[in-house]
């Protein structure tokens, strides 16, 4: 059993390292682990590589997105809850793709994997969702939609972020014909 203080060091690694790697990229482990309040010993007993925090890091994100769907699916019709569940995928995506110089290609492709039958899972609820209630065409497919995201998140990066409308235009393609 892990002791309390010990998860309690891990979260506060992850969230320093969080906002470090969201105003640097190229920030280093000894500065991670000076804003966390930590020494380098317990940081790298925790994530032996800057890789394997990077890695702890999108998989904590991608896992509060998959964990979001139920709440948004209660609070918003299937289109809204999609609507703000993509919103937050593309920004997830985005950061994904600054952290990329920090992983090897291996680590990339297994993070990818690891996480792609969660992502679709999640999809499919929410599209599942609009089906049922009629207003999500029913031909709509998730990997399909998680496909035109990747054109989201690159719309996001340029000079004026296009992928609001963008995204209208994804989900008003989706919506039932009635």
């Amino acid at each position: 059993m892990v002791r309390s203080d010990a998860l309690e060091n891990r979260a506060r690694i992850l969230a320093a390292a969080r906002e470090q790697f969201a105003e640097n990229g190229n920030t280093s482990m000894n500065q991670v682990a000076q804003k966390a309040g930590v020494g380098a010993g317990t940081l790298y007993r925790n994530f032996p590589t800057r890789e394997a925090l990077v890695l702890a890091i999108y998989q904590e994100e991608v896992d509060s997105l998959i964990g979001a769907v139920p709440e948004l699916l209660a609070q918003l019709p299937p289109l809204e809850a999609l609507r703000e569940w993509t919103t937050s995928l593309v920004e997830a995506m985005r950061r994904k793709h600054g952290l990329g110089d920090a992983l090897s290609s291996t680590a990339h492709q297994a993070i990818t994997e690891q996480t792609y039958g969660p992502v679709i899972a999640a999809i499919s609820t929410l599209l599942d969702a609009g089906k049922q209630d009629g207003t999500i065409r029913e031909d709509a497919d998730p990997g399909d939609f998680l496909q035109l995201t990747g054109a989201l998140w690159r719309a996001a990066s340029g000079p004026e972020d296009r992928s609001p409308r963008m995204l209208a235009l994804i989900l008003d393609g989706l919506r039932a014909h009635r």
